[in-house]
């Protein structure tokens, strides 16, 4: 069983049997995260950005994101100075022993993933590499992309390896302590093992391929988790339709050690910076190769049936089923992150449930944990024309229908007597069966939540 953040933090960082200078090109969620954990590990770290207040804000010992346990971690791996913040990918790389590129690889209008940031990350640090150094990609990229690295680098004295991250957006910090595997893909298993090495004390299995296997590893892992959900959706759909209630249906099917109970949570859809990026690349991939991967489309296809199908919900809540006009309307809406933990809000069923309730024509106020007054730009560019509540129960002052659309443990206690007293109408649709069905009518509202009898 893993560890939580706070068993983490009280163990406190530990010494590297094999201290390594290690770099990181790219400091967002997947580079950041990296970097402090490599330091907590023991090693001597360089993370680079080429953001220069992103790099002022982590000198000043600020996480930009939400992440559990990486604020506090950042701050004693500093404090011992084991970790630094530079600008520009050559600072992380000119004395490094270790190279990690964690850029972003967004997607292009087909499927694929731009490899842009990658390939200039690369021919940055090509100059300063130290001789023997290894430069690890560890952004998500396309099968194929360590060679395509070490086209760019050029040089007969650099290794380019494969290390795909496994990080759970509000997990991360653990999961790379107590990660469940760690893979690295090389055609040289020396250098594969040097990278092994870095992780030295953490217990758990570990694989060393080839890396067009590593990276393939990593798509896979995705797809699969994306067609768990995308699967127990379609069960929740089925279990509406002929009057089972799906609780009790994936405990049944959970029980099952071949199956296991983890990803099987229904809900509005899965959403983030990985499931929908990489499940549409892994189409593309497979297509790019003469494969047509007819699963993985379905998987999408039922994710964005899944989408629509709560929009569906809400205006059958309102009586409004058969209508595309919810004019007047009043929509609250809790939560807007793409789940509970994180302030990510990309590809957020929640942020795609409310635009298209705009697009009909309804008013929304929402409350998030991890949002508030004023919007940075970010922020005012996702949820312009929304308007921000400070707590759940201002979100649902005077509206109509209440939507529960992310999981945040505090919409579990909800104050019921005071939601129906604030609400001009009765309806609750709970996208993510945080609440007792019961316990909500008997408060005098009406509950829909996903495959509920």
């Amino acid at each position: 069983m893993k560890p939580d953040v706070k068993a983490v933090l009280e163990a406190g960082p530990r010494s590297a049997v094999h201290r390594t200078r290690v770099g990181v090109v790219g400091s967002g969620y997947v580079g950041l995260t990296t970097g402090v954990c490599l330091a907590w590990l023991g090693h001597d770290v360089v993370c680079a950005d080429i953001d220069v207040d992103r790099v002022e804000t982590l000198r000043a010992g600020r996480v930009p994101f939400v992440e559990a346990g990486l604020a506090e971690m950042l701050t004693v791996v500093a404090g011992v100075g084991r970790i630094r913040f530079e600008v520009g990918a050559a600072a992380a790389a000119e004395a490094s022993d270790i190279v990690f590129i964690a850029v972003p690889t967004p997607q292009d209008d087909d499927g694929s993933a731009d490899l842009a940031y990658v390939r200039a990350a690369a021919r940055q640090i090509a100059p300063v590499l130290k001789s023997g150094a290894i430069v690890v990609n560890k952004s998500t990229v396309p099968v194929g992309s360590a060679r395509d690295v070490a086209g760019v680098i050029a040089r007969e004295d650099i290794v380019v390896v494969s290390n795909p991250e496994f990080l759970r957006e509000g997990n991360a910090v653990v999961d790379f302590l107590s990660p469940d595997r760690v893979v690295v893909g090389a055609d040289d298993r020396g250098a594969a093992e040097r990278v092994l090495a870095l992780y030295h004390g953490i217990e758990t299995e570990t694989l060393i391929t080839d890396p067009v296997s590593s990276e393939t590893i990593k798509y896979a892992a995705n797809g699969f988790l994306a067609m768990k959900i995308s699967f127990v959706n379609a069960v929740a759909a089925m279990c509406e339709a002929v009057g089972a209630d799906v609780a009790d249906v994936v405990r049944g099917v959970g029980l099952d050690h071949r199956i296991g109970s983890a990803f099987l949570n229904p809900g509005p859809g899965w959403g983030g910076s990985c499931f929908p990026k990489d499940s549409r690349a892994l189409v593309k991939i497979a297509e790019d190769h003469g494969y047509d991967f007819s699963m993985m489309r379905g998987v999408i296809e039922v994710n964005d049936q899944q989408r629509r199908r709560m929009v569906h919900k809400v205006r059958s809540a309102l009586g409004r089923s058969d209508s595309h006009d919810l004019s007047g309307v009043r929509v609250g809406v809790l939560g807007l992150t793409f789940k509970a933990g994180t302030d990510d809000l990309r590809e957020s069923p929640s942020v795609a449930m409310i635009d298209s309730l705009r697009q009909l024509g309804a008013e929304i106020r929402a409350h998030d944990p991890t949002v508030s007054n004023p919007l940075d730009d970010v922020r005012a560019r996702v949820l312009g024309g929304i308007s921000i509540a400070a707590t759940a129960i201002e979100a649902a002052a005077d509206a109509d229908v209440v939507v529960i659309a992310t999981e945040w443990p505090e919409y579990r206690e909800l104050d019921l007597d005071a939601m129906a007293a604030a609400m001009v109408g009765s309806a609750i649709v709970d996208t993510r069966n945080l609440l007792d069905p019961e316990t909500v009518r008997s408060h005098g509202l009406s509950y829909d939540g996903v495959g509920r009898r």
